[in-house]
């Protein structure tokens, strides 16, 4: 029993050291992101901007121009590397994030929808969005349940339903108009370009409200990944949990999905990275709220001032990186006998 005790008590120590280091680490990527661009503001100008003594130019650069663009970053990353975690200990299933199992396409949708058909934004389009989302997560849901929630069974109904999803983006874009269109795949691509003090306002409101729920769920999604039986046991109302948990990744995706477009594998490799990092087994969610919100400041610093003159979209960044993560997860997983 003493041994068991010292396990946990080294768990959680190294739990706190990593969340520690991703801290730090984040906070030093948003003061270089800070630093960065044509401004060309040092590390005590903007020091100085951040606690009220700035100029009229630093306060400009900083307070509408890079900071609702930095934190936007931040809470979208941590938002779907939250949702991604949530699902993969759902499921049980490391490739069981968003982007996979249909919850971005769907949300995909419903914002090409708002956006070219019925001219939405802000507040408005978020909530169209999340109650699109919402949606077509109780269609995978109930499709996935025969007598309980088989994680395949949740990836392939997902990954139908991702296929509808991006038909009706496709037929949306054949009919819309060429500005239309171009601003639609823009947001598709996932950026953050268009981050406003508004928007971030309306992200900051519903993360605010699910952040806390994810995290308050860490010991259920513990329990879930042993097993309905051994979950049950242990006290936990299994079917309620899940779909409780189930709810909370939607919405996290959602609304990051309103924030700045389906912005793609953040959710699909943090949960993994943040289980790595604190070599442990049950969900990581601090740890992998931290690497998304780091992993998405970097990846945007690299889209807007990797190649000169050119701003790209984060979600191509996103891209060039995941890609190969997920060819490796996917061969890491056959091998181990978990693939199918």
């Amino acid at each position: 029993m003493s041994r068991v005790r010292a396990t946990r008590v080294a768990r959680r120590a190294r739990s706190v050291r990593v969340a520690v280091v991703l801290a730090v680490l984040l906070v030093l990527a948003c003061a270089t992101s800070l630093c960065l661009g044509d401004a060309g503001l040092s590390p005590a100008d903007v020091a100085r901007t951040l606690v009220g003594q700035g100029d009229a130019l630093t306060d400009f650069v900083v307070f509408d121009l890079s900071l609702p663009r930095l934190l936007t970053a931040v809470l979208v990353g941590a938002c779907l590397a939250l949702s991604g975690a949530i699902f993969q200990s759902v499921v049980r299933n490391p490739l069981a994030s968003p982007d996979i199992v249909g919850i971005t396409a769907s949300a995909s949708a419903a914002g090409v929808i708002g956006i070219v058909l019925l001219g939405l934004s802000g507040l408005v389009l978020s909530g169209f969005v999340l109650a699109g989302t919402v949606c077509a997560a109780v269609v995978i849901y109930l499709l996935a349940w025969r007598s309980g929630l088989s994680g395949y069974r949740f990836v392939l109904v997902g990954i139908g339903v991702a296929a509808i999803a991006s038909a009706v983006v496709s037929y949306v874009l054949t009919r819309s108009s060429l500005t239309d269109s171009r601003d639609a795949l823009v947001w598709l691509t996932g950026s953050l370009n268009g981050a406003t003090s508004e928007k971030l306002a309306v992200l900051a409101l519903g993360a605010a409200v699910l952040v806390p729920l994810a995290l308050a769920q860490a010991g259920a999604l513990e329990q879930l990944e042993l097993g309905d039986d051994t979950a049950a046991a242990l006290g936990t109302r299994v079917e309620r949990g899940r779909a409780l948990a189930v709810l909370t990744g939607v919405a996290l995706a959602a609304i990051a999905v309103a924030a700045a477009g389906p912005i793609v594998f953040v959710a699909l490799c943090c949960g993994q990275i943040a289980r790595r990092l604190v070599r442990s087994g049950a969900p990581a969610l601090v740890a992998s709220a931290l690497v998304g919100a780091l992993l998405l400041v970097v990846a945007d610093d690299l889209a807007q001032y990797a190649v000169p003159g050119t701003d790209y979209p984060v979600g191509v960044v996103t891209g060039i990186v995941g890609a190969p993560y997920l060819l490796w997860l996917l061969t890491r997983t056959n091998r181990a006998g978990q693939g199918g």
